[in-house]
């Protein structure tokens, strides 16, 4: 559906001279020329990363750009987790060394989260930094990779992949999430998005949003049918929950302090969704066994796992996870997973996240009142217990 008749919104993440604006609307890519100029950032070139799924979208950034006298250079990706790796990000860097690209020039990052968080990482990298402007094409990227900073690529040690251990904070300049590519988006990537925006439902209550649960409930149908201004309010309310989040904890040091909400706690349902990612055959139950799981559908199980674990250690009730279970049904999002190895192999898994502190399993579960908090080495039999009620066959 999305008509293209939405009024841009704008969401300001507030870092003081390092904040910057995320811009939600149709036709946003082809307004890029102006908005550098109304940011007194007039480069002489520019460097595009694109997915190659998108060329449409690169090619009428390209064009703008092109026509207002900016020299552009172009390099396309494979979006892919094995090809979110050092030697992706490697080609980057030589490309935007061939083409002379220097400081104040901007990177544009073109496509979905892993093409972000690489074209991030290389502008992050690059000449020791260069400005990167992220243009998010999926609506997953939109609500959550594009905004906060976080780059990175994937490892490959051994066998095992191991997600965005390697990468580095690199505020945007600017994003602009322009709902028009959105309406090519396949059914199931765009269902895929709506996993974090459940997320973010889930936490609205550590910023005194708890009515942000019931409007996603409520407007889910609107949101599948891709109505633009239910679309639009989506992302609207999850780049504001995000952006005070980051805003307030720019470097994922705070889950610990009392007072402030930690942005730690967006890793909700996502070590054990990374988990589930570097596994070879895990993939949606009820879908063919190589159909690996999308982010967003790993985030989705995830969330059933932490809510289950947080049900086993009695920090809730037990009616939080038949709710997510509704809410992902109703987004056309997997609630249980086929291909999963046992548990001790999948606690192995997770004790290689990245946020493991200590040798430590730091995981991030939901509490009372939409909100949540760090749990340090949970009980396994609770981990366990998670796990267990997203096995399918």
């Amino acid at each position: 559906m999305m008509p293209a008749d939405t009024q841009p919104r704008t969401v300001r993440v507030d870092l003081a001279d390092r904040g910057y604006d995320v811009v939600i609307g149709p036709g946003l890519l082809e307004t890029l020329p102006q908005r550098l100029d109304a940011m007194v950032m007039r480069p002489r070139a520019a460097f595009i990363v694109a997915d190659a799924n998108v060329a449409d979208a690169s090619g009428r950034c390209r064009e703008s750009l092109e026509r207002s006298g900016i020299a552009v250079g172009v390099t396309t990706i494979h979006a892919t987790e094995p090809g979110k790796s050092i030697a992706t990000l490697a080609e980057i860097l030589r490309s935007l060394g061939e083409a002379r690209i220097e400081r104040g020039e901007p990177v544009v990052a073109i496509g979905g989260g892993i093409t972000g968080d690489l074209g991030g990482f290389a502008a992050a990298v690059y000449r020791r930094g260069v400005p990167v402007i992220q243009c998010p094409t999926t609506l997953l990227a939109m609500v959550d990779a594009s905004v906060g900073g976080k780059t990175g690529a994937n490892l490959a040690i051994g066998d095992t992949l191991q997600k965005n251990m390697v990468g580095a904070f690199h505020q945007p300049s600017l994003v602009l999430a322009d709902t028009r590519t959105l309406g090519t988006l396949p059914d199931r990537e765009f269902k895929a998005g709506l996993a974090e925006c459940l997320k973010h439902a889930l936490l609205g209550g550590c910023l005194g949003d708890t009515d942000h649960l019931g409007w996603f409930e409520s407007n889910t149908e609107r949101v599948l049918r891709r109505e633009a201004d239910a679309v639009a309010e989506l992302i609207h309310r999850s780049v504001a929950f995000k952006a005070a989040v980051v805003a307030g904890d720019e470097f994922e040091l705070a889950e610990d302090t009392p007072g402030r909400v930690g942005r730690a706690l967006l890793n909700l349902g996502h070590t054990f969704a990374h988990a589930m990612e570097t596994l070879k055959g895990a993939s949606p139950a009820g879908r063919p066994a190589d159909s690996p799981l999308l982010h967003g559908e790993a985030v989705a199980l995830g969330l059933l796992c932490a809510a289950e674990t947080s049900a086993a250690l009695g920090l809730i009730d037990r009616g939080l996870g038949p709710r997510i279970a509704r809410a992902l049904e109703a987004c056309g999002l997997p609630t249980r997973a086929a291909g999963l190895p046992d548990a001790m192999r999948l606690l192995s898994l997770m004790g290689a996240d990245k946020k493991t502190s200590g040798g430590r399993l730091r995981l991030v579960l939901p509490t009372p009142g939409c909100t949540a908090r760090v749990v340090v080495s949970p009980e396994v039999s609770a981990v366990e217990a998670g796990w267990a009620a997203i096995k399918g066959a």
